[in-house]
């Protein structure tokens, strides 16, 4: 059996070698000619799993080491007997530790401002759970979860969590057409919309917010933005950059468990599809949410966002060297 790994992956080399041959490559060296005859790829968002890679190829499963799967064509790979899965939730908690440490250290106040929550999946599951957990007042917008007739919240309408809420933070997938599009989920209507001053965290997928109106936006002071992802990374809106309250270069969720859990994942997911039991000693197991009150002091002290935005800030064209170099961190632990 072949497999080729993304070069970039942590904690995950000597762990398949007893059972396969083995190929890490850099995103770009992994072509259609590299994967013509290997039977599985594990893979970040920064290799595009479609036709134009695997057709031809005896590739019959594709590991995505993300939550996102935007960069792999499922409906191509499922017609094609390609088998896909993806690391669901495996940093969320790393993307909350950003969230909240972000708000917290430019101001934003839980005991009196209101946090809205667009998409409660695995990420926007945590976030609102821990805020309630510290008595702040989040509200949620989901409409997929509301027409599911999901009842553990009052899912609100977008426009009105917009207008009510003092900072909002995107946590849904992209998707481009159909009743739950998110490209340009957030344009020049729905900022407009948002209180003067509020909040606009975007650590979801670039192109669901419309970058060259919140770059304006950001700038007038309309809305204070808080950025991990962006339209056409790692080429960035540099006036977005500039004038955002924190800039980082897709690192949200960068933490060790989270890359630990990612890689425990997709090697479970290979195993459980070749027959064999991977070797995952070593590595983190699933979060556990704290139960009772919480302090999200103890989230802002695990992590400031201040240092990674002054080196994108240095320099945005280091932004691919940012992010694969990018120091892990930890994250919070509640007693």
């Amino acid at each position: 059996m072949k497999i080729i790994i993304d070069n970039k992956i942590p904690f995950i080399r000597q762990r398949l070698e007893p059972v396969a041959e083995v190929v890490y490559a850099a995103p770009s060296d992994i072509t259609p000619e590299l994967v013509r005859d290997a039977d599985a790829l594990i893979v970040r968002t920064r290799t595009r799993c479609d036709s134009r890679l695997l057709e031809g190829s005896s590739v019959r499963f594709v590991a995505t080491a993300t939550i996102g799967m935007d960069h792999i064509d499922s409906a191509w790979c499922a017609s094609n007997g390609i088998e896909v899965c993806n690391a669901a939730g495996c940093n969320a908690p790393g993307v909350a530790q950003y969230v909240w440490s972000s708000l917290l250290h430019d101001g934003f106040d839980p005991s009196r401002q209101v946090l809205g929550v667009v998409g409660k999946g695995h990420i926007g599951s945590i976030v609102a759970d821990w805020g309630r957990k510290a008595g702040a007042k989040v509200i949620v917008c989901d409409p997929p979860r509301k027409r599911a007739g999901f009842t553990d919240e009052e899912y609100l309408p977008l426009a009105t969590l917009l207008r009510e809420a003092d900072a909002v933070t995107i946590h849904t997938p992209l998707t481009r057409g159909g009743e739950d599009n998110t490209f340009h989920l957030i344009g020049s209507d729905q900022l407009n919309m948002m209180k003067d001053g509020a909040w606009l965290v975007n650590a979801a997928r670039g192109p669901v917010a419309d970058n060259p109106p919140l770059a304006e936006a950001a700038a007038c002071g309309k809305v204070r933005t808080i950025v991990d992802v962006w339209e056409g990374e790692p080429a960035i809106n540099a006036d977005l950059l500039r004038n955002s309250r924190v800039a980082t270069p897709h690192i949200a969720g960068y933490s060790r468990e989270g890359k630990e859990r990612a890689t425990r994942m997709v090697l479970e997911a290979v195993g459980r599809k070749f027959g064999f039991s991977a070797d995952v000693s070593g590595l983190e197991g699933n979060y556990i949410p704290p139960s009772g009150t919480i302090s999200l002091n103890v989230v802002a002290d695990s992590y400031d966002p201040a240092a990674d935005t002054e080196a994108l800030r240095a320099a945005p064209a280091d932004f691919e060297h940012l992010r694969s170099e990018y120091d892990y961190r930890h994250e919070p632990q509640f007693s």
